[in-house]
C-alpha cells in the first residue's frame, strides 16, 4: 500500500499521465514515451517551474501551497471529485495533526442503524462500511442477496464478492460489470486517505490486486463518489430485474446504507413475489 507521502505524487503522475495534449489545446506531434502529457506541458499550464512539478511528482516535495494545487488541479482539468481527493491527500500529507483520526474499519454501528434496516423491510437494504463489507443487512436484503453467492464469504464484502465471485459475472452483463468495477475501485481509492493505513483496507487490496481487472483499475488512480446507479441483474430466482441501488450516508462517515429499488413495474412484481409481499 501507498503512502499518504507517495500517494500525492502517484496521483498527479496518473492524471497527467491520463490527459490527452488536444484535451488542453495543445498539438500532438510526434512519438510520446509515455502516455499524456509531458512533464514540461503540466508545467507550463499550470504555472510551474518543471523542476518543482519533478520535485511533487517523485514525493520529494512534501508541502505544496493551496495555491500550486489549484493550478494543477486546473491545469489537469480534475472533476470535482477528484480536486476533493488531491486536497485530502495533501491534508493527510502535511497536516494530518490537524485532522480528526477517522474511526477505525471494523467500528460496530450504531445498534439504531440496524434498527433502522429491519424497519426498512421489505425494501432490501444493507449496511456498508468504508472496505464495503457488509456489517448488518435486513430479512429482504438476505432473501434477494443469498441466491446471487454475495453471502457465500464471511464477512460478506461487496468489492470481494465483485472481482472474486464468478456469480457476479453471470448476473451483470459485461458492460455493467465493468462500469460497476470501475465506480467501486474509484470509491475504494477516495476513501484511501482515510482508512489507506487500516489493515482491513490493506488486506482488501492485496486480496484483489492479483485480479488484472482490478489491478488496472487501481492503478489509474480514478477516484468517484457513491451515487445511486442503476443495474439489470439477472436473479437466480426472481429472473431479469431492473433495479436502482441507492446509497444513504447515515450518523458515522465509515457506515452508509444501500437500498436495492424495482426500477420498473415488473421487476416490483418480481421483488413481491421473491420476498413473499405480493
Amino acid at each position: 500500500m501507498t503512502t499518504d507521502e507517495s500517494s500525492l505524487a502517484a496521483f498527479l503522475r496518473s492524471r497527467r499521465e491520463r490527459l490527452k495534449p488536444e484535451q488542453v489545446g495543445l498539438a500532438s506531434h510526434g512519438r510520446r514515451r509515455t502516455p499524456g502529457l509531458r512533464r514540461g506541458e503540466l508545467a507550463t499550464l499550470a504555472g510551474l517551474s518543471v523542476e518543482y512539478l519533478e520535485r511533487l511528482e517523485q514525493g520529494r516535495d512534501t508541502n505544496p501551497s493551496g495555491a500550486v494545487l489549484a493550478a494543477l488541479a486546473d491545469a489537469l482539468r480534475l472533476s470535482v471529485e477528484e480536486k476533493q481527493h488531491l486536497a485530502m491527500l495533501a491534508m493527510r500529507q502535511h497536516s494530518a495533526p490537524l485532522l480528526p483520526a477517522p474511526p477505525p474499519v471494523g467500528e460496530d454501528p450504531r445498534p439504531g442503524v440496524r434498527d433502522l434496516l429491519d424497519r426498512l423491510d421489505p425494501s432490501p437494504a444493507c449496511l456498508l462500511g468504508p472496505v464495503y463489507d457488509v456489517v448488518a443487512w435486513n430479512r429482504s436484503w438476505e432473501v434477494m442477496a443469498t441466491p446471487m453467492g454475495v453471502l457465500d464469504k464471511t464477512p460478506p464484502n461487496l468489492i470481494r464478492y465483485h472481482f472474486l465471485h464468478p456469480m457476479a459475472r453471470r448476473i451483470l452483463d459485461e458492460a455493467a460489470w465493468a462500469a460497476t468495477a470501475d465506480g467501486a475501485v474509484g470509491w475504494l481509492r477516495a476513501a484511501e486517505p482515510d482508512w489507506g493505513s487500516d489493515c482491513a483496507f490493506k488486506d482488501l487490496v492485496d486480496d484483489v490486486r492479483a485480479v488484472p481487472e482490478f489491478a488496472a483499475r487501481w492503478a489509474a488512480h480514478t477516484v468517484a463518489a457513491r451515487r445511486p446507479i442503476s443495474n439489470r441483474v439477472r436473479h437466480p430466482e426472481a429472473g431479469d430485474l431492473n433495479m436502482r441501488v441507492e446509497v444513504l450516508f447515515v450518523g458515522e462517515a465509515n457506515h452508509w446504507l444501500q437500498l436495492w429499488l424495482p426500477g420498473d413495474e415488473e421487476t416490483a412484481a418480481a421483488f413481491a413475489s421473491l420476498l413473499g409481499t405480493g
